[in-house]
C-alpha cells in the first residue's frame, strides 16, 4: 500500500514586509531589526510553504546542512546573514568579537563544501568584520547587516543580467530542459538558469520547460516545477531516465542549468546527474548552457578534478521523502552512494552566462576575459 500524503496546505503570506527577492517568496531574508533570519523550508515544498525564523547562527548552519535552504548563491547569502546573527549575540570587546566571528565562520564554512559561493560570501563578510571590530556592538550589527544585504541585492541583479544575456540564445518556440533547481529558490531572487528562462519569457518568446525530476531529492520535480508554475511559465516534469528518449525524439531544443562551482578551466560542478545530461546533449547535438554568478567561479581551482564533491547521507537515496513523509525504497541490507554533485567538462558546455558577460567557448581564456577589476581595499 502506498504511503498517504495529505493534500496541499495553503502557505501564509511572505513574512518579510519588503523582501529583497522582489518576489512573493524568498529562499532567505534578514528581517527588519537585523535580529532574525527567515527561511522558506524547501524540504516541505510543494506540499507546504512554511517559513522558519532563526535568531542564532548555529540554526542557520543547521538549515544549510539539512537543505532547508539550498542552491549555491542562496547558501552564500544565508551564511552572510548567519554572521549577522553572530554579531547580534556577541556584545564583547574587539578581541572577543573577532574570536566569536572566526568560530562562527568556521562552523558555517563546513556546512556544504562544494558550493564556492559559501566561502566567497564569508570571505567578503570577513573583510567587514575586521574593519568594524573595534566599533560598538550595535554598529557592528548594522555594518554587517548592510554588507549581507548588499550581497543579496547584488546576487539578484546578477541573476537578471545573466538572464538577459542567456535569453538571447533562446529561440522563440523552444523547449528547454533544466536539471535540479537554479531559480529564485536557489538565489537571492529571479534565478540563474531559471533567470534565463524568465528573461526569455519576459522578452515575449514562447517557451516550454521540461524539468528533470533530479533524484534523489527531487529538486526539479518539487522546486523548479513549483516556482515556474507560480510564474505562469509552461512547465512539465519528466523523470531523469526520460531525458535521452526525449532528446532522441527531438523534443528538447536546449539545456540550461546552474552551477555550484566553476573551475578555472571551465569545468562545472552541479547537481548530480548534470554530467549525464550534458553527455546526452552532445550526442544529440543539443546546446548545453550554464548560468551562474561570478561568485560561483573559482579561479583558484584549476579543474573539475580539484572540486570537492560533497557526499551526503545514504538515507536520501534509500528513502523517498516528500515533506515530512518518507517511504523506504531499498532493502535494509543494501548500501547506497550519495555524491551530491558531479562535474561536467568544459568541452561539453556551449556557454557560461554571468553578470560580467558570456564565456564561450568555455575555457580558461574566456573566463580570464571576464575577470572583474580588483576589489578596492
Amino acid at each position: 500500500m502506498s504511503a498517504f500524503i495529505p493534500t496541499l496546505k495553503t502557505g501564509r503570506a511572505h513574512p518579510h514586509p519588503e523582501p529583497l527577492s522582489g518576489s512573493a517568496f524568498s529562499a532567505v531574508e534578514l528581517m527588519p531589526g537585523d535580529r532574525t533570519v527567515v527561511m522558506l523550508d524547501q524540504r516541505l515544498l510543494p506540499r507546504q510553504e512554511r517559513y522558519e525564523n532563526f535568531q542564532r547562527p548555529e540554526q542557520v548552519a543547521d538549515a544549510i546542512s539539512t537543505m532547508k535552504v539550498r542552491g549555491a548563491p542562496a547558501i552564500g547569502i544565508s551564511a552572510a546573514y548567519g554572521l549577522v546573527l553572530a554579531a547580534v549575540v556577541c556584545d564583547g570587546p574587539r578581541d572577543a568579537f573577532l574570536e566569536v566571528m572566526a568560530t562562527t565562520d568556521g562552523m558555517l564554512r563546513r556546512t556544504r563544501p562544494t558550493a564556492v559561493n559559501l566561502a566567497w560570501a564569508l570571505d567578503r563578510m570577513h573583510r567587514t568584520v575586521v574593519r568594524i571590530a573595534a566599533e560598538a556592538p550595535r554598529d557592528r550589527v548594522t555594518a554587517l547587516a548592510a554588507e549581507a544585504r548588499a550581497i543579496h541585492v547584488e546576487d539578484k541583479l546578477a541573476c537578471k543580467k545573466m538572464g538577459e544575456l542567456g535569453a538571447a540564445s533562446v529561440r522563440d518556440g523552444s523547449t528547454i530542459l533544466t536539471h535540479c533547481n537554479a531559480g529564485a529558490l536557489a538565489t537571492g531572487g529571479y534565478g540563474t538558469a531559471l533567470g534565463v528562462i524568465r528573461a526569455a519569457r519576459d522578452a515575449g518568446k514562447k517557451i516550454r520547460v521540461l524539468s528533470a525530476e533530479t533524484r534523489p531529492l527531487l529538486q526539479g520535480a518539487r522546486l523548479t516545477a513549483w516556482e515556474l508554475h507560480k510564474d505562469g511559465i509552461d512547465v512539465q516534469t519528466i523523470t531523469d531516465s526520460m531525458v535521452g528518449s526525449f532528446m532522441a525524439r527531438g523534443l528538447i531544443d536546449q539545456v540550461i542549468v546552474g552551477a555550484d562551482r566553476v573551475a578555472r578551466n571551465g569545468d562545472v560542478a552541479n547537481k548530480i546527474g548534470t554530467y549525464g545530461v550534458a553527455c546526452l546533449a552532445q550526442v544529440h547535438g543539443i546546446p548545453f548552457d550554464v548560468a551562474a554568478p561570478w561568485s560561483t567561479v573559482d579561479l583558484a581551482c584549476p579543474d573539475g578534478a580539484s572540486i570537492p564533491i560533497e557526499e551526503r547521507g545514504e538515507r536520501e537515496v534509500s528513502h523517498v521523502t516528500i515533506g515530512e513523509f518518507e517511504v523506504q525504497v531499498m532493502p535494509d541490507a543494501v548500501r547506497a552512494h550519495n555524491p551530491a554533485f558531479d562535474v561536467t567538462p568544459a568541452r561539453l558546455i556551449r556557454a557560461l552566462y554571468t553578470e560580467l558577460g558570456t564565456a564561450s567557448p568555455l575555457d580558461a581564456a574566456s573566463l580570464s576575459r571576464l575577470t572583474p577589476p580588483p576589489r578596492a581595499t
